[in-house]
């Protein structure tokens, strides 16, 4: 399993569809998501994937704020769940925020349902449960 972290001019044509197929195929199809899943920040954020033979299993991006480090859109695709790959790339991401942005706060904007998981890494809530894009979410922080 390999961690990959890359800036958008460092992608490749089929790497970015690979990457926006998923994160459609994940917050739009399977969430009902209901809004437009590419954002400015694709832009300027760092593309992490977790891969194997090539093969797209999870993925996340972080954001470079002036005041803290950001990271969402954390995926695993259908076929690769129940494999902890979440859990890894978590960790990994933390590690990685950790060695680029040294004693940066790192902040997350989580699925209300997560937030026991993102407990386990350390992360508290800061805000209480709210709408956004018509799923429940909570503001955490490491």
């Amino acid at each position: 399993m390999e961690l990959k972290v890359k800036k958008l001019q460092e992608l490749s044509s089929e790497e970015i569809l690979t990457i926006i197929e998923a994160r459609i195929n994940t917050f739009i199809v399977e969430q009902d998501g209901h809004y437009g899943d590419v954002d400015q920040h694709d832009r300027t954020c760092l593309h992490v994937s977790l891969e194997e033979e090539g093969q797209l299993k999870a993925y996340s991006r972080i954001i470079e704020e002036p005041d803290c480090v950001r990271f969402g859109r954390v995926l695993v695709l259908k076929e690769f769940r129940k494999q902890k790959l979440g859990r890894k790339l978590v960790g990994l991401i933390i590690e990685e925020i950790q060695k680029r942005y040294p004693g940066k706060t790192i902040k997350i904007i989580a699925q209300a349902y997560l937030k026991h998981f993102y407990e386990s890494f350390g992360f508290t809530a800061t805000s209480d449960v709210y709408d956004h894009h018509e799923i429940p979410h909570i503001d955490m922080k490491l």
